[in-house]
């Protein structure tokens, strides 16, 4: 998608940089805007965002429903369910969005789970690719234009910002552009919740289906870029034994295919990405060995699992971790506690394969392997 690099890199961000450039998103009603005037030789374009949760938000795949908070007149402000979907728009039309990778902190559920090893994405952040070329057709007028960036249900407070991607036309000051096809719905989501007390289950599904097309005519031909994008989400809670025993499963699996097509109907390029991102988190708390402690126990399983298909060529990356540990706690103050992670990395191409695997336990880097055969499993 970015071969070759692009012309031009516009930031869509804060510019107040007394706070640093991302745009301090607080709740689902608050969008952050910023104006883009795009060059008018513009024949591609792409929009790479980023995300990071925080606060009340930061572990928003384990949230309850607000009404589980409301009968039990619990003070817990993290709320709103466990969906979370970060949107784009351009002047009021949804042009892109996607359920984010649920990225664990190095404090996240259990610190000592994260060392010296640290969750998927944690000091390297996941970003998110939307092609808008189909909607050059839009901008293309020497006007601005107004991108605004939401989170869906988000509670204070996520970060959000992006860059905007152009390539242009260096034989032409002007090229003509038209959107075709725009069908990107609101996600369809199902929501169902069954409590007693502290204990109970709730279950969200969400499912979104995008097809967009459009043309630009440039020195390059008349081009026509169609995107087909299929989205799932679930998400389980369940509380038992009096809310101290809790199991959070969630899957994001997203299917996306960009094709370009010349003006006799010809396949230019086609690309096919899909991906998987799995998370269970199982919490157990225990009686501590004082009467004002306590014991969390924690197993953290997670995994990123995509393919990429580029006309000949396809890529497979694994990157699973299996973490489990206990750790005492009085108040919001760690005494002590025990962990160990297992975290497996496998890529496969048409160079071949690599593989690493690591293993850490109460700190310390007991395992730590390389190959370059790939197991059965890819």
């Amino acid at each position: 998608m970015y071969d070759p690099p692009a012309d031009l890199i516009i930031p869509i961000s804060a510019s107040d940089s007394t706070k640093g450039y991302w745009f301090i998103v607080e709740g689902d009603l608050d969008v952050k805007f910023e104006k883009v005037r795009f060059p008018l030789n513009t024949r591609k374009v792409v929009l790479e965002l980023y995300v990071s949760f925080h606060g009340t938000d930061e572990f928003w795949y384990t949230n309850p429903s607000n009404s589980y908070i409301r009968m039990n007149n619990s003070s817990n402000p993290r709320g709103n369910g466990a969906f979370r979907e970060v949107y784009v728009s351009i002047d009021g039309k949804l042009v892109g969005s996607e359920m984010p990778f649920p990225v664990i902190f190095t404090g996240g559920i259990n610190p000592f789970l994260w060392k010296p090893v640290v969750a998927i994405g944690a000091f390297n952040l996941p970003s998110y690719d939307f092609d808008l070329t189909p909607f050059l057709g839009m901008v293309l007028d020497d006007k601005d234009h107004v991108f605004s960036i939401g989170v869906t249900d988000g509670i204070k407070y996520w970060l959000v910002d992006a860059n905007l991607h152009m390539w242009l036309d260096s034989s032409s000051t002007i090229v003509e552009a038209k959107n075709v096809v725009n069908i990107y719905p609101e996600s369809e989501i199902s929501r169902s919740e069954e409590f007693q007390s502290l204990d109970g289950s709730f279950q969200i599904k969400a499912e979104k289906f995008t097809r967009l097309e459009g043309w630009v005519k440039s020195s390059s031909g008349n081009l026509t870029t169609s995107i087909l994008q299929e989205v799932k989400f679930t998400s389980a809670i369940k509380f038992k034994r009096k809310g101290t025993y809790k199991t959070f499963k969630q899957n994001i699996e997203v299917r996306r295919e960009a094709k370009v097509l010349n003006d006799v109907g010809g396949l230019v390029s086609r690309v096919i990405v899909k991906r998987k991102y799995p998370l269970k988190v199982i919490t157990v708390t225990l009686p501590g060995s004082k009467n004002d402690t306590c014991v969390l126990v924690t197993n953290v399983t997670h995994a990123v699992n995509e393919r990429i298909k580029n006309g000949k060529l396809s890529s497979h990356v694994i990157n699973k971790q299996v973490s489990n540990g206990w750790m005492e706690v009085r108040d919001h103050s760690v005494l002590s506690g025990e962990a160990m992670t297992n975290q497996t990395y496998v890529c496969r191409d048409e160079l071949g394969c690599y593989v690493r695997t690591v293993a850490t336990l109460n700190g310390r880097l007991i395992k730590d392997n390389t190959a370059y055969a790939c197991p059965s499993l890819v």
